[in-house]
């Protein structure tokens, strides 16, 4: 596996974690942060603002993933840069989002 395969399954995981919290606020109908909210990152976006961005970075994901190099999770190469990517995002929005909804 090349270099760039790595970082490219990396950054997959990470937009695939983000665009978790996203589509599930979006699609439930919850305002969410997002970074078009005004301050961005803080104040609350609209459901079909997040089920938007949640979209878009599953495409990112998807395209990192899948278009670049030849994924395949069962290979640990390429799955531990991609989980390591879900976990970081997923560790970085739990910290910063869990200010603004009871959580850390």
């Amino acid at each position: 596996m090349r270099w760039y395969h790595c970082v490219s399954y990396f950054f997959a995981g990470a937009f695939l974690s983000n665009a978790l919290p996203h589509l599930v606020n979006g699609v439930s109908g919850a305002p969410f942060q997002s970074p078009f909210a005004t301050p961005p990152g803080q104040g609350l976006s609209s459901s079909l603002v997040n089920v938007l961005w949640g979209f878009a970075n599953l495409v990112v994901g998807y395209l990192l993933a899948l278009r670049v190099g030849d994924f395949r999770l069962r290979k640990t190469s390429h799955a531990v840069p991609f989980g390591a990517g879900f976990l970081a995002i997923a560790l970085l929005s739990a910290h910063a989002f869990g200010r603004f909804h009871g959580g850390l």
